[in-house]
């Protein structure tokens, strides 16, 4: 009798520490989990989840830049590793180590002990081979292009700020002088990826600054490569997608069952075709993720040179931009 009161206790125990809602912050495009994964998460610790969704990648870290030590969220969402860097710089987000963290394949996107891969995936260069016939190999080909291309606002979108750190890894301190240069070749600056994508599908360009799954994409919903994508020549850079703790959460403990979850099964096989990103985990790829390019050469830019140059690069860029 009294092991069976010890369990109902116990029982009511779990059900006390987690019966609460966990407040996500995240981007737009993440809404599918609202569908497809949450309920689970809600079913296995009886508690609610508050997605709050803000644009682009750029946009959450804004909000919690704006909130910072009274945020209201728990947990964030797709922070990649270059706006996670001033998330940690300003002391927003919390140290945590999920105790599944050796589901990680690769160890190299294990980044720091602040953030929680979930996704990864080359930053390249979308287009419709019916409307652009010659396909540019280089960076250097793309400033010959007038008023073809689409790209994304780095201040306000996480691929926008990704394409910039491309140029600044390909570049150098010259990459002042390519944009300088690219500048003739860029129809519309587009404040997110979502947004540039609808421009982009209604024909206004033909070639935008995205991802190298778009060819997966592509087969998976038109059953053929309509869209094909390309990465130049000088090397791809990788976008590493990450989920955080936020610093001073009432629902620390529920908030690491989060963040434990976005390493599951269940919802690392969900991320090809939502994402349309690669899992971080042993996940079996759809077939149409052969269409998917796979970067030869990669690049990248120092995480302490970000931290120390970001908003200036930001600011450089918009003299030269606007």
């Amino acid at each position: 009798m009294k092991k069976g009161i010890l369990v109902i206790m116990s029982i009511l125990i779990v059900i006390s520490v987690f019966s609460t809602t966990l407040t996500v912050y995240t981007y737009e495009s993440l809404n599918w989990v609202e569908d497809k994964v949450l309920k689970e998460f809600e079913s296995m610790y009886g508690c609610d989840v508050n997605l709050v969704k803000l644009g682009d990648g750029g946009s959450v870290l804004s909000r919690l830049l704006l909130e910072k030590k009274n945020s209201k969220a728990d947990v964030v969402v797709g922070l990649d590793q270059s706006l996670s860097v001033k998330a940690i710089k300003e002391g927003i987000l919390e140290k945590y180590t999920p105790i599944n963290i050796s589901k990680i394949n690769n160890k190299d996107l294990i980044l720091n002990d602040y953030t929680v891969p979930y996704d990864y995936g080359g930053i390249a260069f979308v287009y419709n081979p019916k409307t652009l016939k010659t396909v540019p190999t280089s960076f250097e080909d793309l400033t010959k292009l007038n008023k073809k291309i689409i790209i994304q606002d780095p201040r306000t979108s996480s691929t926008g700020q990704s394409f910039l750190l491309w140029t600044i890894a390909v570049y150098g301190d010259n990459w002042q002088d390519f944009w300088k240069r690219l500048k003739p070749a860029i129809l519309t600056v587009a404040p997110g990826w979502d947004e540039s994508f609808s421009k982009f599908e209604a024909g206004e360009a033909p070639i935008m600054v995205s991802y190298a799954t778009d060819g997966a994409y592509s087969y998976q919903y038109y059953k053929s490569t309509k869209y094909k994508a390309f990465i130049p020549k000088e090397g791809a850079y990788v976008q590493i997608e990450t989920a955080s703790i936020i610093k001073n959460t009432k629902n620390e403990e529920l908030a690491k069952r989060f963040i434990e979850f976005l390493l599951m099964n269940n919802f690392q096989k969900e991320i090809p075709l939502n994402q349309w990103m690669f899992p971080v985990t042993n996940t079996t790829l759809p077939e149409s993720f052969k269409y998917a390019i796979i970067p030869e050469k990669i690049v990248s830019v120092d995480s302490e040179k970000i931290s120390k140059n970001m908003e200036t690069w930001l600011e450089q860029w918009e003299k030269i931009m606007y």
